[in-house]
């Protein structure tokens, strides 16, 4: 495992949105708030129309590896009333709050519930709004 996490860059729009989802009474309660509050709290952040192309960003589809079982998946980040479309994940859920920030060639050391840690790598970007001229989604 590596000892540090990769630099993340996030758009201001989707920072702005987290957080305000951070402090809905919702989330209080989730596990790994806390580890996403840091994420943030360390993360770069940059325009929407700043934002590189191969960088996971809210309601973009990533293609990731998981180190510890080999497994390859393709999810879409969304927001937490979204998670219920097919091969989505909540950006509250722990890969969700792993994943962002990412870009294509990362690998990211993450806690999850249980004890046990993931360790993933971003293989491909396969889709992302900003890429798509969608600044304001």
């Amino acid at each position: 495992m590596s000892t540090s996490n990769p630099p993340i860059t996030i758009s201001s729009l989707d920072y702005e949105r987290i957080e305000t989802l951070l402090e809905s009474d919702a989330a209080q309660n989730m596990p790994g708030i806390e580890a996403l509050e840091a994420e943030l709290l360390r993360a770069n952040v940059v325009e929407p129309n700043e934002v590189p192309p191969g960088l996971v960003t809210m309601n973009s589809t990533v293609k990731f590896e998981d180190l510890g079982t080999g497994q390859h998946r393709s999810l879409t980040l969304v927001y937490p009333h979204n998670a219920t479309v097919a091969d989505s994940i909540s950006v509250l859920a722990p890969v969700g709050s792993a994943l962002l920030g990412l870009s294509v060639g990362d690998t990211i050391a993450w806690q999850v519930p249980g004890g046990r840690k993931l360790e993933l790598r971003i293989l491909e970007v396969v889709s992302q709004p900003e890429a798509q001229g969608e600044f304001h989604r």
